[in-house]
């Protein structure tokens, strides 16, 4: 569900509405009474509250305070999380139509509030029997305000239209988004947009030796696919083109070497990086950001049967590298390094790839942020970390240094599939590395893919990490 933005040009004093407030002397209105006003001042001063709710019976009078902070991107964070704050109170009161007044003029602030709202009210239905039961009461958010322009609510409305349409393919069970229908998805996102999209089916990867996708195939009933996205509009600012790659591995058993416990129970998110690359592409040409970009999705589900890849297989990949199969729970990046190869043939400016590739990232920072490593792209990392600070989708850069090479030595091939015990998220960013001959980044997305617990406004289940950062990025660059 998408909760539509819009831009107001009054207010009426009988809608529900939110007063966006850094200091009370700010509010003029007529709306509220002394008593209410003085009510409020109490409330914020002497008990800290910083959202004051009035029921005027007909509607609702919200004052929304959000506390000084001096750091930017700190700033508008704090207002997506009141932003999320309050949409509980709205749909508990049944509000279908909110009003946000920009009493102090704040466009950034007032745009990341009514963000935070809009992204907090999503949920997944599709399978639920009483969805209407079960669906959030707020439809629509109007802004009044005199610094905030129409056209950044509708380039708002598109990041959050496809942080959901990510979010949705990263909810779908595997029982629906098998690779087919991944790339049938991202057809029809094709079509909606303009945007060209191109599906190798298995007789192509055969045809091209993709033998990392093909090998974590071996497993699976389903056909693998490769889907090749391009956004090229006329007269963009790049000669060469910005490529990103998406993991899209389906479902994850592990293969052979099976996962345990209840370490398979979320892995139909395991191809969430394709989710957000596919994504991040669709609002940008809804965007139509002037920026040729490039997407490159291989998918698979990793299965156990008869003929399935096993531990000792050696795999002969796109370029020829040969690999030693140590673990194929390692199948990720088996198929990455084959589009990280297939990559080289547009030239890149610089390929950056998403992946849920491994428990190590997540142990190491949590939900919190996306493990990040780089060769060859100094500057471009430190603006995708300027954007990730901008959404608040931060990347931790972890070394990547020549010595991690070492562990993916192998005595029978040219590299083995898996590290050592330690170090698990950089070795595999090297073995990535190894199909690279290009300004290279490599993000781990393990940690904040999936939400087992709701995260403020990233909710629960697929928070669609990465569009919102790859918009961003993509955007600076005209």
């Amino acid at each position: 569900m998408n909760t539509r933005i819009n831009k107001v040009n009054k207010v009426a004093d009988t809608k529900n509405i939110v007063f966006l407030l850094s200091d009370l002397k700010n509010l003029n209105t007529d709306i509220l009474s002394e008593t209410e006003i003085k009510y409020a001042r109490q409330q914020h001063t002497k008990n800290k509250k910083e959202l004051i709710s009035f029921n005027h019976i007909t509607n609702w009078i919200f004052i929304q305070f959000i506390k000084n902070e001096k750091i930017k991107y700190k700033k508008l964070e704090l207002y997506r999380k009141a932003g999320d704050k309050i949409l509980s109170e709205i749909n508990a009161n049944k509000i279908s139509k909110i009003f946000i007044n920009d009493v102090e003029g704040k466009a950034n602030e007032t745009l990341a509030f009514a963000e935070g709202m809009a992204l907090s009210n999503y949920r997944f239905l599709k399978y639920k029997k009483e969805k209407k039961e079960k669906a959030n009461s707020l439809k629509s958010i109007n802004i009044f305000s005199k610094a905030v322009k129409k056209a950044e609510i509708d380039e708002l409305n598109i990041i959050i239209k496809a942080t959901n349409i990510c979010r949705n393919l990263v909810n779908e069970p595997v029982s629906f988004l098998n690779a087919v229908t991944l790339s049938k998805e991202i057809e029809k996102m094709g079509r909606e947009t303009g945007t060209k999209v191109e599906v190798l089916n298995k007789k192509k990867i055969e045809v091209l030796k993709m033998g990392g996708l093909l090998a974590v195939n071996k497993g699976s009933v389903d056909p693998p696919t490769f889907t090749i996205i391009e956004w090229k509009p006329d007269s963009p600012v790049n000669t060469k083109p910005y490529v990103f790659v998406g993991k899209g591995i389906v479902f994850d058993t592990g293969g052979l070497n099976i996962k345990t416990g209840n370490f398979m129970e979320n892995m139909k998110s395991d191809m969430a990086g394709a989710a957000a690359v596919a994504s991040a592409i669709y609002a940008i040409s809804m965007a139509k950001l002037p920026v040729h970009v490039i997407g490159l999705i291989p998918a698979t589900d990793n299965r156990l049967d008869g003929n399935a890849y096993v531990t000792g297989d050696i795999i002969t990949m796109f370029d020829g590298t040969s690999v030693e199969v140590i673990n194929t729970d390692a199948e990720g990046r088996m198929i990455l390094a084959d589009a990280l190869s297939y990559a080289k043939k547009y030239n890149p400016k610089i390929v950056i790839d998403l992946s849920t590739l491994t428990g190590s990232a997540k142990r190491a920072i949590g939900k919190y942020g996306i493990v990040g490593m780089e060769i060859k792209s100094e500057k471009e990392f430190k603006e995708l970390q300027k954007s990730g600070k901008n959404v608040y989708e931060r990347v931790v850069e972890f070394p990547f240094w020549d010595e991690y090479s070492e562990e993916l030595k192998s005595e029978i091939a040219d590299i083995k599939n898996i590290g050592g015990t330690t170090g698990g998220a950089i070795t595999a960013g090297k073995f990535l590395e190894h199909f690279t001959k290009y300004p290279y980044i490599h993000l781990d997305i393990a940690g904040p893919a999936f939400l087992e617990k709701k995260d403020s406004y990233r909710g629960i289940g697929g928070s669609g990490i990465g569009v919102r950062l790859l918009f961003d990025y993509i955007k600076s660059k005209y």
